[in-house]
C-alpha cells in the first residue's frame, strides 16, 4: 500500500492538533512514528485510519482520495495501547476472528504460529480476563498480526510488557515487518524502539512534523536541534558556545576550550556567532585518543545500566552524560576528564538549524548503530 499524506492537519475546537503536514509513507516497510507524550503520533494515525477526518488536506491509498471515508471501508488493522479483545472469546478465536471473516485457510496453524512468536501459545484456550495485561495486548497484536492487512497501525504496542519480553518482541516484529507484507506504522515513546526497528522514523513534536527519512540518516544527521532533543536516549548533551570560520569556543565563566573545526561558511552570518554544539552521550570517553578535546569536571552520578555506564558530570562548561561501555565504578565528587573527537560534534546554529554533523562513512558503508 502506498499511502500519502497532503497538506493534512487536525484541529478540535481552537486548538491545532497536527499542524498542516506532508507525508509519503514507504509502501511495504515500517515507518516509526516517534515523539513524547502528545506529539500528535495517535491523532496522525487516527487520519491514516479513517476514524478521523482532517481539518485540511487529503489522505491518498494507491493515488486514490480516501478523505473520510471510514474506518470500516478501509482494509486496515490497528492495535493501540488501551488493547481491545472479545471477552466472550477464547485468545484462540480472538487471533483467528480476521482470519474466519475472510475464510482463510489452515487457520489454526496460522493461529498457532502467531500465538509462538508473540509467547502467549499456552494461552489459546484460555479468556483474555483471565490473562494479565500484558498478555491480554499480545492477543491484541496477534489479531492485528494475523490479519495481514495492507496497512497496520501500531500505537505503543509493547508499552504494557516487561523489559526483557519487549526486547524479545522487538527483535520478532522486525523479522515480521521485514517481510513486507503489509505497510506497517509503528507509534513509539523511545528513541532505541526505533533503532531496533530501522525502516523510516517521522519525528513528531507538539503536532508538528520535524523531520522524516530513513532511521539511521535521521538519528544521525537531525535536522533541527528539536529533532535531535527527540531522537536521542540518553540526551544529547548540548553545549552553548561561540563558532567562527577558525573554530568553536564552548562558552564558561573562565573561557571555555576550543575546539578545532573547519568551518565552510560563517554560521550565522557573523564572523563569530552565538551555536550550540552537540555530542552524543557516547561520544565522550575517559581515555584520551590523538587530537582530542578534554573537559574536565566532577562526578554527580554513575549508574550502571546492563553493559553500560552512564556518568553525571558537571563542568564548568554545563552538565553532561557520558555513556561508557562496559561496569565502571566512580566516587562521587571525584575529579574526571572526559574526552572526544571534533570528528563527532554537531553544531546548530542559533535557529537550532544543523551547520555540521559527523561524516557519513564512505562508500556504501551503513550509518554506524
Amino acid at each position: 500500500m502506498q499511502m500519502v499524506l497532503a497538506g493534512v492537519s487536525k484541529k478540535v475546537g481552537a486548538q491545532t492538533w497536527l499542524f498542516p503536514m506532508d507525508l509519503a509513507l514507504q509502501g511495504g516497510a515500517v515507518t516509526v512514528l516517534l515523539g513524547a507524550t502528545q506529539a500528535g503520533k495517535t491523532s496522525l494515525m487516527r487520519l491514516m485510519a479513517g476514524l478521523d477526518v482532517p481539518s485540511q488536506g487529503r489522505v491518498l491509498v494507491d493515488g486514490q482520495d480516501v478523505t473520510g471515508v471510514p474506518v470500516r471501508k478501509r482494509d486496515v488493522s490497528m492495535v493501540y495501547q488501551q488493547f481491545i479483545n472479545y471477552p466472550s472469546m477464547t485468545v484462540a478465536r480472538n487471533i483467528a476472528s480476521p482470519l474466519l471473516l475472510r475464510k482463510a485457510a489452515n487457520v489454526e496453524q496460522r493461529v498457532l504460529e502467531i500465538a509462538q512468536r508473540l509467547h502467549i501459545d499456552m494461552f489459546l484456550e484460555r479468556l483474555p480476563a483471565e490473562l494479565s495485561g500484558g498478555q491480554q495486548q499480545r492477543v491484541a497484536l496477534a489479531r492485528a498480526l494475523a490479519k495481514k492487512a495492507p496497512l497496520m497501525l501500531l500505537d505503543e504496542p509493547l508499552v504494557n510488557l516487561d523489559y526483557k519480553l519487549r526486547e524479545e518482541l522487538r527483535d520478532e516484529l522486525s523479522a515480521l515487518f521485514a517481510a513486507g507484507e503489509s505497510t506497517v506504522v509503528y507509534a513509539t515513546t523511545e528513541p532505541g524502539e526505533a533503532l531496533l526497528l530501522g525502516g523510516y522514523t517521522a519525528v513528531l513534536d507538539r503536532g508538528e512534523l520535524l523531520q522524516y527519512g530513513p532511521t539511521a540518516e535521521v538519528f544521525h544527521r537531525p535536522a533541527s536541534l528539536r529533532v535531535a532533543r527527540a531522537f536521542s536516549d540518553p540526551p544529547m548533551n548540548l553545549l552553548l558556545c561561540d563558532a567562527s570560520p577558525q573554530g568553536v569556543r564552548l562558552r564558561s565563566q573562565r573561557g571555555g576550550p576550543e575546539v578545532p573545526l573547519q568551518l565552510a561558511a560563517r554560521v550565522g552570518g557573523a564572523d563569530t556567532a552565538a551555536a550550540t554544539l552537540g555530542l552524543r552521550a557516547s561520544a565522550l570517553r575517559v581515555r584520551a585518543q590523538a587530537g582530542d578535546v578534554a573537559l574536565a569536571g566532577t562526578v554527580d552520578l554513575a549508574e550502571i545500566s546492563g553493559s553500560d555506564t552512564f556518568v553525571h558530570i558537571h563542568s564548568e562548561v554545563g552538565g553532561l552524560v557520558a555513556q561508557l561501555t562496559g561496569v565502571h565504578y566512580f566516587d562521587l565528587g571525584a575529579p574526571i576528564t572526559l574526552h572526544f573527537s571534533p570528528a563527532q560534534i554537531y553544531l546548530f546554529d542559533a535557529s537550532g538549524a544543523l551547520r555540521v554533523a559527523p561524516a557519513r562513512p564512505s562508500g556504501n558503508e551503513p550509518w554506524p548503530a
